[in-house]
This record gives C-alpha cells, sequence and structure tokens, in this order.
C-alpha cells in the first residue's frame, strides 16, 4: 500500500493566477492528492443549464500538471439560490416545524425526489465532462452527511416518502398497527395516509414509529448516496467513490452508506472534538486540550474502516486552530504529525489536510490551513513536510495489510437511535457505552476492529466484546454460538425486539444453551448514586436485576447479593455499566482467559499494531520510556524514549509481543 498526504483545495477561492504556484508548492511539499468542488454549484452552473465547466477543467489541468491527483467533489451539499427559489419544498424542516433556510449549507432535504433528480442532473454532467480526464483519481460524494443534523427532517417530502416507506414494509394498517402497539393511547391508524411524522406531539411519540423513522431517514441518505455513486461508476470508470463522513455521527447506519462506497473517508478535528462532542470532565479537557483525546481520533479510525471493508481515508484533518467548537487551541507542537501517523497505524490510504490555505473571508476565516491567508506556510505546513519526509524513508519499510485486530467490537447505529429514543436514562448513551468499551481496550494495550450488528462471522477474534444491542439479528446470534473464543455481552443487550417492544422471554433474548439468564427488572442511577460491586468497583448509570439458571456461573455480584456479571463457558453477560477502573479489570482478566497480550497503559500513551509493526504514540507533555513496555531495540521510526507528541515504530518482535 502507497501512503500518500493530500489536501483540500478550493481554486475558486483563489485568482487563477495563484494556482500554478499552488499546485507546485503542494508537491514540492510532498501531496500527491487535492480535493476539490465540492461547494462548488453556484459557480459550475450559475442559471439552469448554464454549465460553467471550463474553470474547473482548467483548474484540474494545472494541479494535474504539478503531477497531483484530484479528487473531485460533488457539490450537491451547497444546492445555489436559483434552485431553492424554483422549488422552495426542498428545504429541510426541523423538528420544531421551522424551515431552514438558503444562506449557509447542507439545505436540502434528503426525502425530497425533486431535489434528488437534480443531483443526479449535476453528477451527470460533471461524470460526463471529468469521468474520463486522467486528473481525476476518484470523486467525494456530496460533503458530510448529517453535518448540522441534517438527517432527519419534518417536511411534507418526509412525510409522503414515510407513509410509502410503510406501506411497503407493512402492507397493510393492521399489520403497523400490531407493531407499533397502536392501541396505547388509542393511536390505530386506518389508512398509511394518516401517519404522521413523530414531531410536535404533546408528550413522547411511539418508541415503534420513531424508531421505524429513523430507519426511512438513514434508508433516505443510502438512496441519496448511491444515485451519485451509480452515476460515477457508469461515466467514470477506474476512479474510486468515496464519501467523508463525520465524528460521533450517528443519525444514519454509515454501514448502509459504505456499502456502496469504495473509501469511506471521515473528517478529523481532534481539539474541536474534545471541546464539542467528549464526555470527558473538565480536568481531562484540560490535560488534552492541544493534543485531542488519546482515543476518539482511533475509534473512528476503526468504525470507519470497517464501513467500507478495510480501504480508508482521513479527507480533512485538522491542522491548526478550527472555527467551530467552544473553544479553539492551537495543536501542541509535533500533535499535526501524530494524528497524521496515527492515522496510517490504523491502515489509512490517504491522510488529507484541510486546508490548503486559511480562507479571508466568509463563515470559516478563521479556521487554520496549511498556510495563513496571506500564503505564508502556517506550522501544520512544517509537520506535514516531517510526515512526507518519513514515508519516503519507511517506503517499504511498512506492511500493507493490518490483518485482524485482537478484539472485535459489535457496533449497531439502530441502537445508537434507540436509546435516544428511549435513553431510560439521561446518561444513557449508545455512544459514549461503546467508547468506554473501547477506550479500555486502548488502555490494555489492545488494537480492535468493529464488525456491524448483523455480521455473519466473527472468526479469527479471541475476543468479541458486544457493548450493548437494541436487539439481534440472526445473523449474529449464529455467529456467536459458532464462534470458539471469549464473547462479553454488555448491558441492555437483547432489550427489545425489533419492533420496540420487550422480548416475551425477556432480556437479553438469548437461548438457554447459549447463556441462561434473565433481566427481571433494571434501574437508571445518578451519577452520585452507583451500585457497588464486592471486590470493588461500581454500576453508573444502568444497573440490571438478573436471574441465573443452575448452568450459569456468577463471575462478579454487587454487595447486594445481585449477579453482575455472569456466564457459561466462553459467553459472559454483563448486567450494567461498569465504571472505568471496573471495566479495565473485567476486560484485562477476559483478555488474559482468551490468550491476549495486554499491557496497562498510561492515559497519555498508545499503542496500534498494524501487521508485523507496533506504533506508539504519546498523547502527554512527558517523555515516556517505551523500554518499560518491553520495546527492546531503537525504532525504525522514533525513539524508546516517547517524547511529548512523540511517534515510534518498531518491528512486532521487538515491542515485546
Amino acid at each position: 500500500m502507497n501512503r500518500t498526504l493530500g489536501v483540500c483545495y478550493y481554486p475558486e477561492h483563489w485568482p487563477e493566477t495563484q494556482w500554478a504556484d499552488d499546485a507546485a508548492r503542494m508537491a514540492r511539499l510532498g501531496l500527491t492528492h487535492v480535493r476539490i468542488g465540492e461547494f462548488a454549484w453556484s459557480r459550475l452552473e450559475p442559471r439552469r443549464g448554464a454549465y460553467d465547466f471550463d474553470w474547473l477543467r482548467r483548474a484540474i489541468d494545472t494541479l494535474h500538471g504539478a503531477g497531483l491527483k484530484v479528487v473531485l467533489g460533488t457539490p450537491t451539499a451547497t444546492p445555489p439560490k436559483w434552485l431553492v427559489d424554483e422549488m422552495p419544498d426542498m428545504l429541510p424542516v426541523g423538528a420544531d416545524g421551522s424551515v431552514r433556510g438558503f444562506g449557509s449549507r447542507r439545505h436540502y432535504d434528503f426525502s425530497h425526489d425533486g431535489y434528488l433528480e437534480e443531483c443526479k442532473r449535476i453528477t451527470l454532467a460533471l461524470a460526463r465532462a471529468f469521468g474520463e480526464h486522467p486528473g481525476i483519481a476518484a470523486w467525494q460524494t456530496d460533503n458530510e452527511y448529517d453535518c448540522h443534523n441534517t438527517t432527519l427532517s419534518y417536511s411534507a417530502a418526509a412525510r409522503a416518502g414515510f407513509q410509502a416507506w410503510l406501506q411497503r414494509k407493512y402492507q397493510s394498517p393492521d399489520a403497523l398497527n400490531r407493531a407499533w402497539g397502536t392501541v396505547f393511547w388509542s393511536m390505530e391508524v386506518a389508512d398509511f395516509g394518516e401517519v404522521e411524522l413523530p414531531n410536535l406531539t404533546v408528550t413522547e411519540a411511539n418508541p415503534a414509529h420513531v424508531m421505524d423513522f429513523r430507519r426511512y431517514a438513514s434508508d433516505m441518505v443510502v438512496r441519496f448516496n448511491k444515485a451519485q455513486a451509480d452515476i460515477i461508476r457508469a461515466h467514470s470508470p477506474g476512479r474510486d467513490v468515496i464519501h467523508n463522513f463525520m465524528g460521533r455521527t450517528l443519525a444514519f447506519d454509515h454501514f448502509a452508506v459504505g456499502a456502496d462506497l469504495d473509501i469511506s473517508s471521515w473528517d478529523s478535528y481532534p481539539l474541536g472534538f474534545l471541546e464539542d462532542r467528549s464526555d470527558q470532565n473538565d480536568d481531562w479537557k484540560r490535560q488534552f486540550a492541544r493534543a485531542g483525546d488519546p482515543d476518539f481520533q482511533a475509534f473512528h479510525h476503526d468504525l470507519y474502516r470497517a464501513t467500507s471493508k478495510g480501504r480508508w481515508w482521513v479527507m480533512e484533518q485538522q491542522p491548526g486552530p478550527v472555527n467551530w467548537a467552544p473553544h479553539n487551541p492551537a495543536p501542541r507542537d509535533g500533535m499535526v504529525r501524530l494524528w497524521s501517523w496515527e492515522a496510517f497505524a490504523h491502515g489509512a490510504e490517504t491522510m488529507s489536510y484541510f486546508r490548503w490555505r486559511q480562507a479571508p473571508f466568509a463563515q470559516e476565516q478563521m479556521h487554520a490551513g496549511l498556510l495563513r491567508p496571506d500564503s505564508i506556510e502556517a506550522e501544520g505546513y512544517f509537520e506535514a513536510a516531517q510526515v512526507a519526509k518519513e514515508l519516503g524513508e519507511l517506503e517499504g519499510e511498512l506492511d500493507d495489510k493490518a490483518g485482524l485486530a485482537d478484539v472485535a467490537i459489535v457496533f449497531d447505529y439502530p441502537s445508537a437511535w434507540a436509546w435516544e429514543i428511549q435513553p431510560q436514562g439521561r446518561e444513557f448513551d449508545y455512544f459514549r457505552l461503546v467508547f468506554d468499551f473501547y477506550r479500555s481496550l486502548r488502555r490494555l494495550g489492545l488494537s480492535v476492529d468493529f464488525v456491524p450488528g448483523d455480521t455473519p462471522s466473527l472468526e479469527g477474534y479471541r475476543l468479541v466484546v458486544i457493548p450493548g444491542l437494541f436487539t439481534w439479528s440472526p445473523a449474529l446470534l449464529e455467529a456467536i454460538k459458532a464462534h470458539d473464543g471469549h464473547v462479553l455481552i454488555g448491558p441492555r443487550s437483547g432489550s427489545k425486539t425489533a419492533d420496540f417492544a420487550i422480548p416475551q422471554g425477556l432480556p437479553p433474548a438469548l437461548p438457554d444453551d447459549l447463556l441462561g439468564v434473565r433481566v427481571a427488572r433494571i434501574e437508571t442511577l445518578r451519577a452520585d448514586t452507583p451500585v457497588p460491586i464486592q471486590g470493588g468497583g461500581t454500576f453508573q448509570f444502568w444497573r440490571e436485576y438478573l436471574e441465573v439458571n443452575a448452568e450459569t456461573e456468577t463471575i462478579l455480584s454487587a454487595k447486594d447479593g445481585v449477579p453482575a456479571l455472569v456466564a457459561k463457558g466462553n459467553c459472559h453477560y454483563l448486567g450494567g455499566w461498569p465504571d472505568a477502573d471496573l471495566l479495565l479489570e473485567i476486560l484485562q482478566g477476559l483478555s488474559a482467559n482468551a490468550g491476549l497480550s495486554v499491557r496497562e497503559l498510561p492515559d497519555e500513551v498508545r499503542l496500534r499494531r498494524h501487521g508485523h509493526h507496533v506504533f506508539a504514540f504519546n498523547y502527554g507533555a512527558t517523555p515516556f520510556d517505551l523500554t518499560d513496555l518491553g520495546w527492546s531495540r531503537e525504532p525504525l521510526l522514533g525513539s524508546r524514549r516517547l517524547e511529548p507528541s512523540g511517534v515510534a515504530v518498531t518491528q512486532l518482535s521487538d515491542a515485546g509481543y
């Protein structure tokens, strides 16, 4: 695998006389890929049918002439004003019923058939014009699905589309009424046309109704993406189709979208995400304010790698302060380099920085680039140059394929929707639960793969973790039965049927020959009222009262005697949400039983195995001695004294494994 660097560039923002110099500087820096065009619809089609592609062709020719490979974005995230004026009902509608209007971006409704046709039209025109251009290496569909919470729309188009979707799924109103339990509160309908959208209700809407709306909305994102991908493949053969996902964005099923991509990518903003999307306390945020959370980026690297069967990029990497978080500090020296190498450690093909030059105008003018607005090199430029130099020096040294990780985590988007719909406890958040398990595994020095909730096979993994799961898919249940390694099933798994009802046999709805346990009742806990566990540690936020049969062993109990962790053979069930120390202890024991080599790491240091190599990263502000972890020789990159923001790479055997 040829690991490469890229950058995001907006030729329409700069004088054409500047393009050639920009392209030459990019090439000298060591960049190979340039993403362009994803917000340029008003320049590409100033009036309906009046295409102006000449400037774009000259830009692509200029970049290609400098030896750069172009990733061309479809401009559908920014429909122009003339199109909005033609079909104002294409605008999304918020849950409060207000129209979300023109004036920024992502002002469209995924459900709107007319807008979908317009997107297909502009995509087709671009694909016909540039699909065979030798400078085009790949395409990006749209930009950041669900950015600004735009997956869900409560418009007339969404209502009509949802009703048609329900009719296809249920065939008859009676079947819908049975599935949703609409006899409750007299919510029965006699016709699909009577179904409203689940917003603006006096109190909580029917959870099965909301769940189906979430499924429908996700399907609309899949439909939208597939329409563009199909056109691109038909007219630009041999080029990859990519989309750039976001951090902690669970409104649609990324596995389903990824099925129509060649490469999944995501936009990595470690400092912005720490401020804006972290559940950690203020002490943690202060500690890592200039480094980012040691596990947040890695989590998304691993997740999005799974959504497109192993091929993935970072499309946008933060190179300096951003403009959109509550606070926007500058990265500590060396962190842009560290973030870049961490992506490669998780198997990234390309690391692309956002953006080439900081914009001096409009909404993102406070967002740093590799260049300042005056075209002088910014701090991130020099770190990108160092990464480019190191990639050249290590070319041919590193493995192309990562191989299976130590542990698999089952990740399921419908579970996130279900527990947003009916959290039961304020703190119960699916991402937070899964992330707690992921962080604990990383603290043990383990590498992680993600698999979807309907995966048909767990072959090759010695430990599989299911942090929580709304409902079981038949495929996953069969995979667990066939699995000869250890399995840990977390709280709230199998707690509902697909129709959002409590299973007749009670959760976790597992066959007795797999694990004889029932959840008799649950309670949710205030953060300051945890349940103590015998031997130390607590359950926080969520606790289940488990009933076990005679063949099931109780491993841990709460101090009140209620089973907390039970097992039958290699299958374990955890009846609550452990605190960090207890979760670490549980996973450490299971990992050892599974034959995995673990080493407890400090908060600041992380390891990632890739093929026959181990990467080490220091998010901390003080040095760390890798000999403490068994690193016996000087690494291929870096040194055994891992400096702040330091990166080191060594052979697997030299890392003490």
